[in-house]
Formats: C-alpha cells, sequence, structure tokens
C-alpha cells in the first residue's frame, strides 16, 4: 500500500501535485555560456531540414556530400533550397 504524507510550509516543492517529480528551476540568461554556432553547421543543419520536409531521407552515404554542400558560401546554399523548393512545391 502506497502511504501518502500531507505537504508542510516547510518544503513547499511537495505542495503541488507532481506525482513525486521536483521541478528545476528555469535557467538564469546572465549565466549563460555565450556560444556562437558556425555557419557551415548552421546550413548543414537547415538543408537536413530542407530534406526532410521534401519527404527526402538522406542515406547513410549521403552525410559527406551534405557536409561538402554546407562548407559551400551561403549564395550557393540559397539556390540550392530554392531549386529544392521549386522542385517539391512547398514553401518555407
Amino acid at each position: 500500500m502506497h502511504t501518502m504524507t500531507a505537504p508542510t510550509a516547510a518544503d513547499p516543492a511537495r505542495s503541488r501535485d507532481t506525482g513525486g517529480d521536483f521541478l528545476l528551476q528555469p535557467p538564469d540568461p546572465a549565466q549563460r555560456v555565450p556560444g556562437r554556432i558556425d555557419p557551415a553547421d548552421l546550413r548543414r543543419l537547415d538543408l537536413l531540414a530542407l530534406l526532410t520536409a521534401a519527404g527526402i531521407a538522406p542515406s547513410a552515404g549521403d552525410r559527406a556530400a551534405i557536409e561538402r554542400l554546407s562548407q559551400l558560401p551561403g549564395s550557393v546554399h540559397t539556390a540550392l533550397h530554392r531549386w529544392l523548393e521549386q522542385a517539391y512545391g512547398f514553401c518555407r
């Protein structure tokens, strides 16, 4: 049999019905570590998202091609997106 205890003022986390889970406090924005994502990484993620949205599942051998495409300038990446969007008839 599961025993229940009444919440006490000394333990406010237990005063909410959380099913035994304790919620973490939200992070303090002032304590965040500044970081910069490399543009090639953003282009790689964006290309993977675009391919997924078009219903194209990259195979294991495509990873190297996606990495190489991500290293190209942003203008090439923009053209590639435009071609895929026109070919598959969807807008971002």
